[in-house]
């Protein structure tokens, strides 16, 4: 369903850096070429440097020609280049944001409703909003005006309450978009509509039918060039505390009464309070954490490539020692009548044997054992690299004897012909529209960080060494201390029967 998007500017804050150039402008420019921008569009980048708008012109055909190896339609070009303007907003010069506003107020060039997208330090989002609040432009009195922020929301809850109680000094709740680019992707939204536009997979989501539910981020990469703010963020708060927490209320939270972006994020919002707080004092029955180690990795072309340890890489900058974990994993339940007793297994390595992300579902046993060990079903949500719904059943073995075999039923969510969408892509779409279902309300933040910070604090303070796993390898034995059952076991992304192997 196509909606309708008011005349706007979009701001770009940060516009010079890497997101901005990788993913932002050619996802803008993919949404003019599908149609979905309004006539009365304009899009005004700001950076530190002076650079003219011919020169900033021809910078952003540089970065499509690198996304768009094949060629793009040269109409579009033309369209999409006349939206494009650049804003010098030097960080020594007092006057910059009244140039901005003598800028902004050309209003035959600007549409009025503006939307601003901060693609900058967090350090700098306050900051930001209160000088554009300064000066009128974010006032809705007569226009709509939003602001995008990128994650993180703050590094703890304190963080995020004091950062949200800067914003909220000039800027109402609903005029705030606190973007998770998880929330964009595709195979992720299909989570909600799999569930509730399905009548085979409804009734059987709850307690009564489900053993336990794994939700998996795994990654190949180690943290590369980023070992000064791994180190100092860790698994538990880079991945878990955001996006897979989000994946959580997706695939457990009740059916909203309809799909209006409200709706939504209510019954998200009601599902995040309600997961049980972790008890600290048996930490070790219900979190789990460790490092990588040196080992080697399967590359691009399969190939395996030998690479350092975590502390290795750390020790190139100085740091002898750390105890921030490069594997995370949680056991949490739901207290509430549906999920009564069901754990729900969160968890996010680098430099693991494969990089996939997943919602994996085991169901109870059957009523009919005819063997010892019968697999138990699965139903897996792949959401990458692959997008694709998998179910494995148990069905009889032709011939003489009673017996049965696991079979796999893999369906491709991605079909032949259909539309590539980056994340950014759809997010952008939707702060144009004024759509806020997936971005994050201030009440979703802080029941994350009230789940996360005291396994975060407890982690920080306990300086005994973390346990080491080589990369490349699949999870620790040793994570196994968090499930409830000894037939619990850690599901990949494709072995038949969830070899434990």
């Amino acid at each position: 369903m196509t909606k309708k998007i008011d005349p706007c500017t979009l701001v770009l804050f940060g516009a010079s850096g890497n997101l901005s150039r990788i993913k932002l402008m050619p996802g803008l420019f993919r949404l003019d070429a599908a149609g979905r921008l309004p006539d009365h569009m304009a899009i005004l980048s700001v950076g530190r440097s002076e650079v003219s708008r011919e020169a900033w012109q021809a910078d952003i055909k540089s970065m499509l020609d690198a996304k768009f190896k094949n060629g793009y339609d040269a109409k579009v070009f033309e369209r999409f280049i006349a939206r494009n303007h650049y804003q010098a907003n030097p960080p020594a010069d007092p006057d910059a944001y009244k140039k901005l506003q003598a800028t902004l107020s050309d209003e035959k060039t600007f549409p009025q409703n503006l939307a601003y997208f901060l693609s900058v330090r967090p350090t700098d989002f306050a900051p930001i909003v209160a000088k554009l609040a300064g000066l009128g432009l974010v006032d809705e009195s007569k226009y709509w005006r939003r602001v995008l922020i990128e994650k993180p929301f703050g590094t703890d809850l304190a963080s995020a309450q004091a950062l949200q109680a800067e914003l909220t000094k000039y800027l109402k709740e609903s005029q705030i978009y606190r973007i998770d680019h998880y929330l964009g992707k595709s195979a992720l939204q299909n989570v909600m509509l799999t569930r509730f536009t399905n009548t085979m997979f409804e009734p059987l989501w709850n307690n009564e039918h489900i053993d336990h539910v794994q939700i998996t981020n795994n990654e190949i990469l180690g943290v590369g060039e980023r070992t000064t703010f791994y180190d100092a963020t860790g698994a538990l708060r880079d991945m878990v505390q955001s996006h897979l927490l989000q994946t959580l209320a997706l695939v457990a939270m009740e059916k909203p009464k309809d799909l209006k972006p409200e709706s939504i994020r209510a019954e998200k919002i009601k599902l995040l309070e309600s997961i049980r707080p972790i008890p600290v004092n048996e930490l070790n029955k219900h979190a789990f954490r460790a490092q990588y180690a040196a080992g080697r990795v399967c590359v691009a072309d399969g190939h395996g490539e030998n690479v350092p340890g975590y502390l290795e890489e750390l020790a190139k900058d100085g740091v002898t020692e750390s105890v921030t974990e490069t594997y995370a994993a949680l056991k949490l339940f739901i207290d509430n009548p549906r999920w009564k007793g069901v754990p729900f297994y969160v968890r996010t390595a680098k430099r693991m044997h494969e990089g996939n992300t997943a919602i994996s579902i085991r169901f109870k046993k059957a009523p009919m054992q005819l063997a010892e060990g019968q697999h138990q079903n699965w139903l897996t949500l792949n959401i990458q690299p692959r997008e694709c719904i998998k179910m494995e059943i148990e069905s009889k073995i032709p011939g003489l004897d009673i017996a049965t075999r696991t079979l796999s039923i893999d369906a491709p969510q991605r079909q032949p012909g259909d539309e590539t969408i980056d994340s950014y892509e759809s997010l952008m779409l939707n702060l144009m529209e004024g759509d806020p279902s997936l971005y994050l309300h201030i009440s979703e933040v802080e029941a994350q960080w009230r789940l996360v910070d005291p396994v975060v604090k407890a982690w920080i303070a306990d300086k005994s060494p973390v346990h080491q796993y080589k990369a490349g390898s699949r999870d620790p034995g040793e994570s196994s201390v968090i499930f409830e059952s000894q037939d619990q076991f850690w599901r990949y992304s494709i072995e038949l029967g969830g070899d434990k192997h």
